[in-house]
């Protein structure tokens, strides 16, 4: 995997490590969270999206944010610790390894991948983990980098086409939901398990 080290918020308010072309809170309204809810980011980094997913979901949910670097995860704790939120739990894993997130099966409200699918050349490894800890009913929420369309983010050719990431969803069983509004160098989708 491409290592991406943590960096800090430009005046913008926008995260320097989404490139400054993601506005994660406007994106996480869009997912649909409940109170209550158990959310797991996968490839957190410094909890972009950790932060706000845990707002939403309130001190009776449960957010895990997975990530493979120590120091990401010191992140988004120090940030959970700054905004009083303590419904965060953090894992150092290889989401790329069969059950690399060591969390049951069939546990998780909302799966969510930001960013981490062009990092890495074992997509459907990931998406098949995300799929098998989901709930029956339960949100595979995939955000990356969109194909062509440029911005400073990684070289095209890591990026991939919607209808690739498509497919390898329905490998897994997952149906195409929703389409996000992320901006014009992201694609967002929202996949739904029909199968518990």
């Amino acid at each position: 995997m491409i290592e991406l080290s943590a960096v800090p918020i430009m005046p913008t308010e926008k995260p320097i490590g989404t490139g400054g072309f993601l506005d994660p809170q406007m994106i996480v309204e869009q997912f649909g969270i409940k109170e209550g809810m158990n959310i797991v980011d996968f490839g957190s980094g410094a909890g972009y999206f950790t932060i706000f997913v845990a707002k939403k979901t309130g001190p009776e949910g449960k957010v895990f944010a997975l990530d493979i670097l120590e120091r990401a995860l010191d992140s988004v704790m120090a940030k959970a610790r700054a905004e009083s939120i303590e419904n965060i739990e953090t894992i150092r894993t290889n989401l790329e390894i069969p059950k690399g997130s060591s969390l049951p099966n069939n546990s998780q409200d909302i799966v969510l991948l930001a960013n981490i699918l062009f990092q890495s050349k074992m997509k459907s490894s990931i998406v098949k983990e995300g799929e098998r800890i989901l709930k029956k009913n339960g949100k595979l929420i995939i955000i990356d980098w969109k194909k062509g369309a440029g911005g400073f983010g990684p070289p095209d050719d890591l990026r991939s086409e919607v209808r690739e990431i498509e497919a390898i969803a329905k490998e897994e069983n997952l149906i195409r939901e929703i389409v996000l509004n992320t901006g014009q160098f992201h694609f967002g989708l929202i996949f739904k398990k029909q199968q518990g």
